[in-house]
Parts: structure tokens; C-alpha cells; sequence
């Protein structure tokens, strides 16, 4: 046994002996009184805490959907853009190339196709799924040699 723990219970506490009382322990009614108004005064934090973060947590998953759908038809644009080029590389009509590069492309695209001296381009564009604020147009282009010119002779 510690000597301060063998003395403790004779010495007198108090503010006229300058040793300081004993705090009150948990089961105390005083211990009792702050834990509970603690929890009143905290009681509402959690409430305020998630109002601030739950419409966060939805506009940022929301950001993360609208990005996505963008990126897809993004890639969809390059697929039509490429699916027309080859099209048009075989010497197909006008009008298979444009339905091959529609069929691929996302809806409401514009499907362009024109030659450049030896270059057939076919140059696609659509604009962003989602809300008129995120509006963006989104564009992809492909060329392809013209079939007619190879081998040096334009027939």
C-alpha cells in the first residue's frame, strides 16, 4: 500500500485545510446532473450535422451518375464516329454510312460525312444526357483513307 493511499482517509479535506476535496465519482448526484446536461446540450448535433451532410453526400453521388452517363455517350460518339469511317473506307453508299454511324450513336446525335482530298471524315455529335444546366456537346471524329485512292491511282 502507497503511503499517500494509508493517509488519505485521516487528513481532513476542504478548502480551510488547502487540500483539495475528492471529486465525485460517476454514481455521485452531481456526476449525474453534468452528464446530463451535456447530453441536452449535444442532443441536436447530430441532427444539424446531417442536414449539412446528407444533401452533400446526394449532390456529389448525383455529379457522379451525370459524369458517368457523360463519359458513355462519349464513348458512344467515338464508336459511331469509327463505325461510319469504316463504312464509308468501303466505298458504301452515303446513306449506309450515316445509318451505320446512327445505329451506333447516342440519341439525338448529328452525324456529319465529308472528304478532304484522300480522307473520308465522319464527325458525330450529341449532347449530355441529364439536366439543361449540365448541357455539353459532346464530339468525335474519325477518318478513313478512301478506298478509290490506294495504290496511288484516284480511279
Amino acid at each position: 500500500m502507497r503511503s499517500s493511499e494509508a493517509g488519505a482517509g485521516h487528513r481532513r479535506r476542504g478548502p480551510e485545510t488547502g487540500v483539495r476535496p475528492r471529486s465525485r465519482g460517476r454514481g455521485s448526484e452531481t456526476g449525474i446532473r453534468r452528464r446530463r446536461a451535456w447530453w441536452l446540450r449535444d442532443r441536436g448535433a447530430v441532427t444539424a450535422e446531417a442536414a449539412v451532410v446528407i444533401p452533400v453526400l446526394v449532390a456529389f453521388a448525383m455529379a457522379l451518375l451525370w459524369a458517368m452517363a457523360a463519359a458513355s455517350a462519349q464513348i458512344r460518339c467515338v464508336d459511331a464516329a469509327r463505325a461510319g469511317a469504316r463504312a464509308v473506307a468501303r466505298s458504301e453508299p452515303e446513306a449506309a454510312v450515316l445509318a451505320a454511324a446512327r445505329d451506333a450513336a447516342p440519341g439525338g446525335a448529328r452525324v456529319s460525312v465529308g472528304r478532304a482530298g484522300e480522307m473520308w471524315r465522319v464527325t458525330v455529335e450529341a449532347p449530355t444526357p441529364g439536366p439543361a444546366a449540365l448541357a455539353l456537346t459532346l464530339r468525335a471524329e474519325a477518318s478513313a483513307l478512301a478506298e478509290d485512292t490506294v495504290g496511288g491511282v484516284v480511279l
